[in-house]
């Protein structure tokens, strides 16, 4: 609930007026992005995930193999770019498609 001595803002998406809070975390609400797994799981900060195939990295000369988990995945805003890291490669950056949460 807003407190008496909050400001409230104009939110012209709705036509109301709203508390500056409420419509901060409406707006970050919807400028979140949802990113899924193979299977559709949703995927958060710091899950980790499986491999369901396998896949040559580029750059590194090495093949991670289907099975492999990879801890604590970063989101990147895209809804299909998952940020990582993984001994031996920098810079990591795995498809949704190829993943699912452990």
């Amino acid at each position: 609930m807003a407190s008496d001595d909050e400001d409230y803002v104009y939110d012209e998406d709705s036509g109301e007026w709203l508390p500056a809070s409420e419509l901060t975390a409406k707006r970050a609400a919807a400028d979140a992005v949802e990113v899924r797994d193979a299977v559709g799981n949703v995927l958060a900060d710091g899950d980790s995930v499986t491999l369901i195939k396998d896949l040559d990295v580029k750059g590194a000369g090495q093949t991670l193999k289907r099975g492999t988990v990879i801890p604590a995945i970063r989101l990147t805003g895209d809804a299909q770019e998952i940020d990582c890291r993984y001994p031996g490669i920098k810079g990591l950056v795995l498809r949704a498609e190829f993943v699912r949460k452990r």
